[in-house]
Formats: structure tokens, sequence, C-alpha cells
């Protein structure tokens, strides 16, 4: 049996042993962190654990951002269901606020994991993030340009055992409490769609207007309203007949008569986000059919002063910006509208506005092409008691009367009145400021109506005066072909 003396100095070799070995593996971990970046490390780690690791007995899935050209709609459920799953432990953390959201948003940081529990199993998630170099021509330079473009999915991991339980009861399990999450905060967001590479930035819509602020005629407001009402509810009809679930509404009339107030009462009523397609950052038929597949179920695709906002050619001219699919072209923007990729998604609303109508190419306005055609009017008396209430806060004054027999004589816009009704909280001094506006607008028209009479009757005495020379030239003719006869 070794003595006490042996076993003792037998330990203390040991020992030692190991702190020089763990003093060496620290060392050769700093080094090789040095040397091989975070995201390499990670990688070989993951790996090696998957061929030679307890994870082993662990099966992985990859939900990609996009699939394809379109949004990945798992990917979207997955980041919202993962920000109510962030463990007090998580080091690192993304925060950030929307301007109109009341709370604060936490994500996962790329290359972090979190695990989740569900029904007694663990599944862990973790972002990856990577980066590539995108070429492309850029028509308005006319050169190549090249971009980065992130490209982001999440990574899951999980007992093999647990594979049907995760696929046919997890991932829609995520699905539907996503929905319910967002649905729970639900707020109207625009999206600016630009370029053709994904859906572009996005606010949420902290504008209040809402149909019953909205100066528009009563019976017009009414019937959007009832058709908005019956387009939401006919999903059903829609496949019944075989249509896309979507809805086109055309807008015209002068500027300020309240198109963009209208779109924004709509997207409120609905509870739909917006997306603003900017046609002019549109460089070909297949980038505007990316940026409409990015868009969400249940949005509004708003094309504004589509008369101006890119010049479209006919479908045999073509557009701008190269042959085939690389333009972009009327036919383009019309299959994007009603053919056959407007089928891609469910209660999209698509709104055109225009100050010309007269302007607009006869295939936008051919029937079926919009659904329904809005005209923004000048403001009628309706309009303005509804101004009045929205800005003074008043439902009858004095002056009420004299001002809607003045908006009957003179066109004013609805946005000319509430910049008038802003200048004052007092009533009777904001009401005296639309009435001085309004006759000014009168006298001008009277006196451009009494300067065009004047140029009338000039134009009428310039043609007298031209039509008695004319007469006084024949009479001389005949004089002289008189005398030439006498004298033979």
């Amino acid at each position: 049996m070794p003595s006490t003396t042996s076993v003792f100095s037998a330990y203390t070799s040991i020992a030692a042993s190991a702190m020089v070995a763990r003093a060496m593996i620290s060392e050769t971990n700093t080094i090789l962190c040095q040397i091989i970046p975070q995201k390499l490390r990670q990688e070989i780690s993951f790996k090696f654990n998957a061929m030679f690791g307890p994870l082993s007995s662990h099966m992985t899935l990859i939900i990609d951002e996009n699939n394809g050209v379109a949004i990945n709609e798992l990917y979207r459920a997955s980041e919202t269901y993962l920000t109510t799953k962030i463990p007090t432990s998580l080091k690192h953390l993304k925060a950030s606020k929307s301007p109109g959201e009341n709370n604060l948003s936490f994500k996962i940081n790329k290359g972090d994991n979190l695990t989740d529990e569900f029904e007694g199993i663990e599944v862990t998630w973790e972002l990856i993030s990577t980066e590539k170099q995108s070429t492309y021509f850029d028509f308005d330079s006319y050169s190549q340009t090249s971009e980065t473009i992130e490209k982001r999915h999440y990574r899951m991991s999980f007992h093999k055992k647990h594979r049907d339980l995760v696929m046919n009861i997890y991932l829609p399990y995520i699905l539907k409490r996503a929905k319910a999450i967002e649905e729970e905060n639900r707020a109207v967001k625009i999206h600016a769609l630009m370029g053709g590479y994904g859906n572009g930035d996005s606010i949420v819509l902290q504008s209040t207007c809402c149909f019953e602020k909205l100066a528009m005629d009563p019976k017009k407001k009414k019937d959007v309203m009832d058709d908005l009402e019956r387009f939401v509810r006919r999903r059903d009809f829609y496949r019944r007949i075989g249509k896309a679930w979507k809805r086109g509404y055309l807008l015209y009339g002068p500027p300020g008569t309240g198109k963009s107030s209208l779109v924004a009462a709509m997207a409120d009523y609905l509870k739909f986000n917006i997306y603003d397609l900017e046609l002019t950052s549109v460089q070909s038929n297949s980038a505007l059919r990316t940026m409409l597949l990015s868009t969400t179920d249940r949005s509004i695709i708003v094309i504004e002063d589509i008369d101006c906002s890119a010049e479209l050619e006919d479908r045999n001219n073509g557009g701008y910006g190269g042959a085939g699919d690389t333009k972009l072209t009327l036919s383009g923007v019309l299959n994007a509208i009603d053919g056959l990729w407007s089928s891609c998604g469910d209660a999209r609303i698509i709104v055109f506005t225009t100050n010309h109508r007269e302007k607009l190419d006869p295939a936008l306005l051919r029937p079926g092409r919009m659904d329904m055609h809005i005209h923004m009017t000048y403001l009628t008396p309706s309009g303005f008691q509804i101004l009045a209430s929205n800005y003074l806060q008043i439902k009858n004054h004095d002056r009420f009367r004299e001002i809607e027999e003045l908006i009957m004589e003179v066109e004013v816009t609805p946005a000319e009145i509430a910049e008038e009704l802003m200048k004052s909280d007092d009533a009777d001094v904001a009401l005296g400021a639309v009435v001085e506006f309004i006759n000014g607008k009168k006298r001008k028209k009277m006196e451009k109506e009494l300067c065009n009479s004047e140029l009338i009757k000039n134009d009428e005495q310039s043609l007298r005066n031209i039509e008695e020379e004319d007469q006084n030239v024949k009479k001389r003719n005949k004089r002289r072909r008189t005398r030439w006869g006498r004298k033979k």
C-alpha cells in the first residue's frame, strides 16, 4: 500500500500538470480568438458539435428571411414570437423604438442564441447574418453599381425524436401566436418601396385622419366605407368566382382636395399597412414584381401622381431602361395591377392618385382596371362644417352661412381652408380669416373674368376692324377695275 507521502507527491504532480495544461489551452484559445474571426469560430464550433458532440442526436432547421423573391412569413412570425421569449441572461440585444409606438422593441442580435421550451421540449434559436455584394445596372447614371445586401436566417436545433412535434405543432403554433401578438400591438405602418430590394423603411403612421374627420361629401364617404366593408368580408366570394382578392381605387381631383388623407383614412378604417410605391425608383418590370411580392396581405399599395410619376409607354413601344424585362413599361404596371402577378396575396388594395385624370393612358381607365373612381372635389358646405368641427371644435357659428355661400361661388380646397383655420384658436378670428381669404379669391376671379371679357371685347373690335379694312380694300379694288374698264 503506497505511503501517504507518495500519494501526496503524485497528487501534487497531477495538479501541477493540470494547471499547465489549462494555461496552455487558455493561451491557445486567446491566440485563436485573435486570428480566427468570430463568425468563423461559431461556424466551426457548430459543425464540430454537430459531428462529434452531444448535438449529434439533434437536427437543424433553417428559416430564411426570404423565400426566393417573396418574404418568408415563417421568418417574420419567428421574429415576432421570439421577442416574447428573450431571457434575462442574454447579454446582447437590439433595442429600438419607432415614432408613434408606445413600447420599446427588443430582438436578439446576430450571432446570439436563446432556448425556448414548448410542451416539454427544448428548441435552440440562433440568428445568423451574412453580407454579400450585389451588382446591378443603374439607369440613372448608366453605370454598374454595387451595394451590400444583408441576408439573415434563423437556425433552429432540437432533438431528432421531436421532429414531428416541431414541424406539425410547434411551427404552426408560432405562426398563430405571432399573428395574435401583431393584432394586440397592431399599429398602421407606412412602408417606402424603392429600388426593388425588399420593402424598404417603415414607420408607424401617426396621422389621426379617419373618415369622421375627412372633409368629404357625406354620401361619397359612405359609399367608400360600404365598399371597403364589403371587400374585406368577401374572401370566400372572390375564391368562388376565381378572382384575386384585391380592390382598385382611382382618386382624382385638384391638389389639396384630400386624396392622401383619404388613403390614410382607409388604412385607419381597415387597419391595413400602407406601401408607398415610387415608380421613378423602379428600373424594370422584374424589380416591380419583386417589390410587390415583398408586401404583406391586408395592405394598401399606393402609387401617387400616376400621370407624372414615371414616363411609361405603351405595350408596343416599351418604356425606359432597356430591352425586354429589364425596363419598366406600362404593360408591366398593368400586369402588376390585375395580371397573373396580382394573384400573389390576399386582401390587397391598390390606389392610384392623379391631379389630371384626362392625362392618364386609356389602358389605365378601361372598365375593370380600377374598381372605383373617386372624384375628390373642391370644398363643399358639409365639408367645411367638418373642418370647423375638427379645428375649432364648433358645430355652428354666425358666419357659417356667409362662408357656405362663398364656397358655392368660389372654388377652394380643404387644404386651403384648413390652413386659414389654423391661424387662431379663436373662432371669430379664424372664421374672419376664412371669409377674407375666400373674398380675396373671389376678387381675383372677378378680375380675371373682367380681364378675359376685355380681351374678348378687344378681340371682337380687332376682328371688326379687320373686316372693315377688308371691305375697304375690296371697294378700292372694285373702283380700280372700273376705271381701267373705262380707259379701255
